[in-house]
């Protein structure tokens, strides 16, 4: 790995500090998340101390983790990971984006046969830094703000106006959950825009006069 490479992964995670996630994963089928650079625990069994033998896979075919009871007989991320027999968490520092995966959880009985399987799903997502608001007025007095994030995958917005969920009835053109919206004429207040992922919720607050009384002064 290079020195800018480096510097370039130190800066981020000192951007985005220790965000951490759960996630149970003893239903089949689960979805997880966790943030790029953050930790990530994820429940994959009550208590693996009563376990004869277990084997955690990555797509199908790279073990991650073999233990029996309550000794752990191999563990590839153990430079970055924990899991602690006694609850069954395995919890993983520092993500990446390679760390998406579908993982998969063999439970074997004393005959070695497997007794239990099941899967989950880890995407990884960059949290939002932070929200900028921008405003501007209209020809015919009604003003439009667009509300931009920094960082953050699959950023959803939602709006409010004084506390409350934006109408139909103050909004000539988007919605709750786009990134622009064009405000009728004489709507004013306390507008607030939230953008949220699945690992971050970040939000910004802004006094919005009405464009006559911003024109008047």
């Amino acid at each position: 790995m290079t020195s800018t490479v480096i510097t370039f992964l130190s800066l981020y995670f000192s951007i985005f500090p220790g965000i951490e996630t759960l996630c149970d994963g003893r239903q089949d089928g689960a979805q997880c998340y966790g943030a790029l650079g953050g930790t990530v625990v994820l429940q994959l069994m009550d208590n693996a101390s009563e376990i004869f033998r277990y084997q955690w896979y990555k797509n199908k075919t790279l073990k991650i983790l073999d233990g029996r009871k309550d000794k752990i007989v191999y563990n590839l991320m153990k430079d970055r990971s924990v899991f602690t027999p006694s609850n069954g968490t395995f919890r993983i520092n520092d993500l990446i984006r390679t760390d998406r995966a579908e993982y998969t959880l063999q439970i074997f009985d004393s005959n070695g046969h497997v007794s239990e399987q099941r899967t989950l799903q880890l995407s990884i997502q960059a949290p939002v830094s932070s929200v900028l608001l921008d405003s501007e007025c209209l020809s015919q007095g009604e003003m439009r703000v667009s509300c931009s994030s920094e960082g953050g995958d699959s950023p959803q917005y939602s709006w409010t106006l004084d506390g409350h969920t934006l109408t139909d009835a103050q909004l000539l053109s988007g919605n709750n959950e786009t990134n622009i919206i064009t405000l009728k004429q004489d709507v004013s207040g306390l507008l607030v825009c939230s953008v949220r992922n699945h690992v971050s919720n970040v939000s910004k607050e802004e006094k919005i006069p009405t464009c006559g009384e911003t024109e008047h002064n």
